[in-house]
């Protein structure tokens, strides 16, 4: 498990526009043979990019591939953390009628989506000019200054902690910016308050997310 984090290359900056297609189009994900809730060793380097040490991050990751650990947001990365069912309705309409995600977590009953560096900062106030901005739940936006648990690389059955819905796939993820992000607050607010709302992607009784298509993502 650990060998794939040991190629250096995982660690050299200027990855080009056919990298980032190779990253995602040589896996299977539609036939189920790789599963979206799996970090790749991509993925891995990309994490550990956030930290000032990149190389001791993916170094305990070799050594402890089931441990989560804690990275700063607000240069890779931002995090807009948001209730579990609100977020599943947001993700249902990132999936199903927008751009698609990155890379999304739980931990201690709230979903944790994965943003562009940025977001933090911007989607309190965009929310707040929002006609629908009452109607979505409080959210927790982590950017420059806060740091966040993320889950392991490998999740362990039945363990508890955090865990990925959509996994790290590639040294470039696709991050949804403020904008896209308020898009998807709307959306699920409004779905929210329609009796019919189904949230689609987690049925009854079925607590994991769906695989993704993630080469859905633009």
């Amino acid at each position: 498990m650990s060998a794939w984090l040991r190629d250096d290359s995982l660690l050299t900056s200027g990855a080009g526009d056919d990298e980032r297609r190779a990253d995602t189009s040589a896996l299977p994900w539609e036939d189920g043979r790789h599963q979206v809730t799996q970090v790749t060793a991509p993925g891995a380097s990309w994490l550990a990019s956030a930290g000032a040490y990149p190389r001791s991050v993916l170094s305990f990751w070799e050594n402890s591939p089931t441990a989560p650990a804690v990275l700063p947001c607000g240069s890779v990365f931002d995090v807009v953390n948001v209730p579990t069912v609100f977020g599943r309705r947001m993700l249902d309409r990132l999936w199903e009628e927008g751009p698609g995600s990155g890379p999304v977590a739980m931990h201690h009953g709230r979903m944790l989506l994965f943003a562009a560096p940025g977001t933090a900062h911007r989607l309190p106030a965009l929310l707040d000019w929002e006609e629908w901005g009452e109607a979505v739940p409080p959210l927790l936006c982590h950017g420059i200054g806060d740091a966040m648990t993320v889950p392991p690389l490998t999740s362990v059955p039945g363990a508890s902690g955090p865990r990925w819905l959509v996994a790290p796939d590639t040294r470039h993820p696709w991050l949804p910016g403020p904008e896209v992000v308020l898009w998807a607050c709307v959306r699920a607010a409004r779905a929210a308050s329609s009796p019919s709302v189904r949230i689609s992607i987690f049925p009854r009784g079925e607590q994991d997310a769906k695989v993704y298509d993630v080469s859905r993502r633009r």
